[in-house]
Order: C-alpha cells, then sequence, then structure tokens
C-alpha cells in the first residue's frame, strides 16, 4: 500500500517578518559613502516581539545575504537582530540545523580559547550562534555571531532541539496546508494523559504498599520484644530452679533445705508466670508475623505494577515528543529521527526524480484539534551568495543585484506532490507527529555531521562551506 501527495487549498500567508531586515539591508547597500553605510546600520536593529506574550521559539531563521535572524514562535515573530556569520573563506554553511548543546560560558578549542558566551550549537565540529562583536559584515570563523544582550535572552528562551535554518537569501515560514503533511492520531494526547494518571496512582499504591510492608515489619519488631524478655526472664528462672535443686540436693541442715525449697518453689512459680507471659506475647506476635509476608508481597507487587505504569507513560508521552522526517531526493530515501537518535527509514519514490526539487523545512507549529496539527514551509533560496561582494556592499562598496527572494508555497507543494511514500511509513510518522515535528525535502543528502547526538543537518552544496573545510581539517587537533 502506498500513498502520493496530493494538492490542497492554500492557508493563507504568514506576513514577511524579514521585511524591516530587507528594507535596512537595502538601504545599506544604496548608500556609498562612510556615513551612508553608518546610517543604514541603525536600521539594523534588536527586536523583541513585546505585543503578545511570546510562546517557546519553535524555529530561528538567519539570512545570510541580509545578516540578520529572526525567531518565530507558533503565533509568528518572537525576536529579531542582526548577526555576523563567516567572512570569506571561513562561510558559514547554508542549510538546516538544531540547537544540539548549549553552554552559558563557553571558549573555543579551535581559535584560541575565543570567549563564545551564550554558545548554542549546531555541529559538534564547531558552528554555533553565540554573543559576538558585529561589525555590520560576514567576519567571524564560521559561527553566526549574534548582540551579547540578545544572544542571553535567546538563550533563556530556546530549549535543545529548536530547529535553525541558516538560509543563503531572506526566507520566513509560511503557512501551509496539504494532504500529504503528517497528521497525528487521533487521542494520542488524551492516551498520554490517562498513562500519565494512571502512573500516579500506581506509584501512589507502590508507595502505601511499601510503606504497609514497613509498618508490619515495624510491628513485629516491637511485638518480639515481650517474646524475648519472657524468653530471657524464663531462662533465668529455669537456672535459678536449677541451683535450688541442687542445694536441696547438698542441704545438711533444716535451715538449709527450707530455704532451698523456698528457692524451688518460688522458681516454679516465676516460671510459670514466665511462660503465660510468654504466650500471650507470642498469641499477640503471631497475626504481626503473618501479615509481614503478604506485605512484603503486595509491596513487590505494587511496585512492579508502578515500573509498568511509568514505563507505558513514558512511551505514551514520547508520542507527544517531536520527530523529525527528512527526505532525500539525492539517496530517494525516508529517514525519521527522535531525540536526536535514528528511529527508522524507508525508500521512498519521486516522480520525475531527475528534477530538482529545492529545500524546504515544514514545521508542525501546534496542535489544531484532536487529529490535526499547523504546519508552516521555509523555501531556502538558493540562489549565489558572495560573502566577499557582500562584505563590500555593507561596507559601503558598491550595490549589486541580490536577486529574487522566495518564500512562497508553489515550491513547497510542488516538492510534496512529487513524492511517494509507503503506506507503512506513513502509518508510522502518524504515530509519532507531534506539535514541534518538522519535515525536510531536500535534493541533497544529509550532512556527514548528522551523527550521534544531533538532529538532521542539511548543508546546500552549492553554496559556499568555507568554515566546514577548516574544521575538518583542525577536527583531529581539538573537539570543539
Amino acid at each position: 500500500m502506498s500513498s502520493c501527495f496530493t494538492s490542497a487549498k492554500l492557508m493563507k500567508t504568514w506576513q514577511r517578518p524579514a521585511d524591516l531586515a530587507v528594507a535596512g539591508f537595502l538601504a545599506l547597500i544604496a548608500a556609498g559613502d562612510h556615513a551612508g553605510a553608518a546610517g543604514g546600520r541603525k536600521e539594523r536593529i534588536v527586536e523583541f516581539n513585546e505585543s503578545r506574550t511570546a510562546g517557546e521559539p519553535v524555529v530561528a531563521v538567519v539570512s545570510l545575504r541580509s545578516q540578520r535572524m529572526t525567531v518565530y514562535d507558533a503565533d509568528g515573530w518572537v525576536a529579531r537582530a542582526p548577526v555576523s556569520s563567516g567572512q570569506k573563506g571561513r562561510e558559514t554553511p547554508a542549510g538546516i540545523f538544531s540547537v544540539i548543546q548549549k553552554n552559558a560560558e563557553h571558549y573555543s578549542n579551535l581559535y584560541d580559547d575565543a570567549y563564545m558566551p551564550h554558545m548554542q550549537r549546531l555541529t559538534w565540529s564547531g558552528i554555533a550562534l553565540h554573543g559576538g562583536a558585529l561589525p555590520g559584515y560576514p567576519a567571524s570563523h564560521g559561527c553566526v555571531r549574534m548582540p551579547f544582550d540578545f544572544a542571553e535572552r535567546l538563550f533563556e528562551m530556546t530549549r535543545m532541539g529548536m530547529r535553525v535554518i541558516l538560509a543563503p537569501g531572506d526566507a520566513a515560514p509560511v503557512e501551509i496546508a496539504h494532504p500529504a503533511l503528517f497528521a497525528p492520531k487521533p487521542g494520542v494526547a488524551a492516551l498520554a494523559a490517562a498513562r500519565a494518571a494512571e502512573a500516579n496512582e500506581a506509584a501512589g499504591k507502590a508507595d502505601q504498599a511499601r510503606l504497609a510492608a514497613v509498618t508490619a515489619s515495624r510491628e513485629v519488631a516491637r511485638a518480639m520484644v515481650p517474646v524475648r524478655v519472657a524468653e530471657n526472664l524464663r531462662r533465668r528462672a529455669e537456672d535459678q530452679l536449677a541451683a535450688a535443686g541442687e542445694a536441696l540436693g547438698s542441704a545438711l541442715s533444716i535451715e538449709a533445705r527450707t530455704r532451698a525449697e523456698q528457692d524451688k518453689a518460688t522458681a516454679i512459680a516465676k516460671i510459670a508466670e514466665l511462660q503465660a507471659q510468654w504466650t500471650a506475647a507470642t498469641a499477640q506476635l503471631q497475626p504481626k508475623l503473618e501479615a509481614v509476608a503478604p506485605a512484603r508481597e503486595a509491596a513487590v507487587v505494587a511496585e512492579a505494577a508502578r515500573v509498568a505504569a511509568v514505563q507505558a507513560a513514558r512511551e505514551a508521552s514520547l508520542d507527544l515528543e517531536p520527530v523529525s522526517v527528512f527526505i532525500s531526493r539525492k539517496t530517494q530515501r525516508l529517514y525519521v529521527r527522535r531525540g536526536f537518535e535514528p528511529a527508522f527509514e524507508s525508500e521512498v519514490t519521486f516522480l520525475h526524480p531527475d528534477r530538482p526539487i529545492g529545500t524546504h523545512v515544514f514545521t508542525a507549529m501546534q496542535r489544531m484539534g484532536e487529529a490535526g496539527l499547523r504546519w508552516t514551509v521555509v523555501s531556502l533560496d538558493q540562489g549565489p551568495r558572495d560573502v566577499a561582494e557582500l562584505t563590500s556592499r555593507v561596507r559601503g562598496g558598491p550595490a549589486q543585484s541580490t536577486g529574487p527572494v522566495s518564500t512562497g508555497q508553489s515550491g513547497a507543494r510542488a516538492a510534496l506532490e512529487r513524492i511517494v511514500l509507503p503506506g507503512d511509513a506513513l502509518e508510522r510518522i502518524a504515530s509519532m507527529v507531534s506539535p514541534r515535528s518538522s519535515l525536510i525535502i531536500s535534493d541533497e543528502a544529509s550532512s556527514p555531521e548528522t551523527d550521534k547526538g544531533t538532529d538532521f543537518i542539511v548543508v546546500l552544496s552549492n553554496e559556499p562551506q568555507g568554515s566546514m573545510k577548516v574544521r575538518r581539517g583542525r577536527a583531529a587537533e581539538a573537539r570543539y
């Protein structure tokens, strides 16, 4: 069984939050002298959307052409700021990344212990977001520098796994609806909540059973005290009886015999009294002894039930965790990762496999009802990017055309409609997809940087990758 991606009615497009960045950048291009360039840079300000309560950031888009970052939550842009990417020969690679490590106080192992505050790592070889100096043009060794205050605030807002798109041109998420975009199985959220409630209930029962077993053992310990006291006293009385018997057998006088007989009678009476005490104490101890084994067994059973319930809750909650799906035209395969680990992969069929399909990042922004997700897409502009030209223009050099900006739905929809997925893969993905999940479709294969502890890393092969080439040469010397 297989399913072919088909078209659906277009949803309205998000307002493009990169307009302000583009306008500021074009102002810089038009300025031919230092004063004009300085005036243009004033437009490149840091902004936070204070008009609403910001949600958790879902995706960050960095325009390498405009040297600007915009961060989005489910409802639109959250923050934006100028950046400084890699200089000529050490260009920041364009492509798709995610935050795989965070460190507020980080120093580079590759570049003279350089201070990189509020570092958010994108690759293990050393590409990262971090606070740094912004001269107004690409100047880093390949990382994306942000204003220090912005980097600190962004660090507090983000979480591991946040998608980071390093776009060659200006790009922004637009809403898209299409029947090929994955929808979660109904009832997944309710099931996870029910499993969590069952786990909590099982944990409470396990605690009660464990407490009951401990209490039963303590009751036995308390009940054993009078039994042991009676046993010890009776043993002492029996010794006294034996001594009185020996004294009676060896008595030579009437007084000695009389005293021995009295001691013997006292010992006999004491033994009888202590025997009665021992019998009564043992009678009280017995039910407590009999209660210990069942209480301990119940505690074992309850603990096993707790472990099973917790495992079931963990598995159900995992269904609410985001999943990443990558479809590569180059390898003709579909790959799925969750929690920075491979989940499964499958063959996939492309219609017109010899034609380029582009690179598109679809993100499930939020749940819509019980069995729906609201999706956005960022389509990467793969036009040429010349860092030397960009540096010259921002510094006040001659303006040149940057080419068209394309972030619409047409290419993304066309990509969806050229892919045929196996039915079993669709079912598996439907059981895993949730808000913050993503679908990446690309002509590229995944980068060798995609490894243990990463999400998919996809680098555009027709864009400069100077920083990655330099890092490959130095990777053996020091881990970033």
